[in-house]
């Protein structure tokens, strides 16, 4: 276990009395030009531009198959269910979420340190990086709720201490994406720009924020703001097919009340050279599946 150094500079101050927006101090892409890496020099520049990089198909449908088997074990698991890690639906208290799940399968261990994952990561972080959180989520038809429109980096940075935005996820589709059944939604070019939200951090928000987000949500006049600034891109794609993107994009996924499950993985990788330090607007950290403490790199 890594011990978390002291807190550092506040470069995104967040949770205050006003909601202020911040520019963006961080690179987007930390590689050099021309470090090799799966990634072209022209997708990269389009992501440093947008904040997020689709690809059609980053695992096999073969793949798919193994990965949805460990899923709908994992969420029909009573042991699992009743772990403090896994997140139920309100109404139907069916699982909506397991987190840490690159520790509890090590089938989805197996995905982590997968090349295809892995070196993307570092190239766009430009670092060795470790798992800062991982988890599936699961969204059933008639009725799974969304996920209102947030940075998740103003979270990391207020409740779990990621000073530096040098951070990257990646969701990786385990069912079909339409447009109809809650996909993605990334407002392009939002990542340049930190919306520091107004209202203090309550003692275990987590505990709520994971089934309703109430602390670190922005205000409706920012999100037409920075819609009318950006637009809104909704993505879609086959299972297999994978979405990347930056800490601080503002993104959100509506309802799915279609037939249709949508239910994917979700990764996210931080630079070692980016460790967690304390929290710059909670007053605890949250736990560790959901905020890790180790910064061991990912081999």
């Amino acid at each position: 276990m890594t011990i978390a150094p002291e807190r550092t500079t506040d470069l995104y101050p967040t949770r205050g009395a006003t909601e202020v927006a911040t520019p963006r101090v961080d690179p987007v892409v930390w590689s050099a030009p021309g470090t090799p890496g799966p990634i072209s020099e022209n997708e990269l520049s389009d992501f440093d531009r947008d904040g997020f990089m689709a690809v059609d198909q980053l695992i096999t449908p073969d793949e798919v198959a193994v990965y949805r088997d460990e899923l709908n074990r994992l969420v029909t698991d009573p042991e699992v269910k009743a772990d403090e890690r896994s997140i139920v639906e309100p109404k139907s208290q069916k699982v909506r979420s397991v987190f840490e799940v690159h520790k509890i399968s090590e089938v989805f261990a197996g995905l982590v340190r997968d090349p295809r994952v892995l070196d993307r990561a570092r190239q766009i972080l430009g670092s060795d990086v470790y798992v800062h959180q991982s988890r599936i989520n699961v969204k059933p038809g008639f009725g799974a709720s969304g996920f209102y429109w947030h940075s998740d980096f103003e979270t990391w940075h207020a409740e779990d201490g990621l000073p530096n935005m040098r951070t990257v996820s990646v969701s990786v589709a385990l069912t079909e994406n339409y447009d109809t059944n809650g996909g993605l939604m990334i407002m392009p070019g939002s990542h340049k720009t930190f919306l520091g939200c107004a209202g203090e951090t309550p003692k275990d928000n987590y505990k709520r924020s994971l089934q309703m987000q109430d602390a670190g949500i922005p205000s409706d006049e920012a999100l037409s703001g920075f819609a009318e600034k950006h637009g809104i891109k909704l993505f879609t794609g086959k299972a297999g097919s994978a979405t990347w993107f930056d800490c601080n994009c503002m993104h959100g996924s509506g309802d799915n009340i279609t037939p249709f499950p949508r239910s994917n993985v979700f990764i996210v990788f931080n630079s070692v050279e980016n460790p967690a330090v304390e929290p710059f607007a909670a007053p605890i950290r949250r736990p560790e599946f959901l905020g890790a403490r180790d910064f061991t790199p990912v081999k």
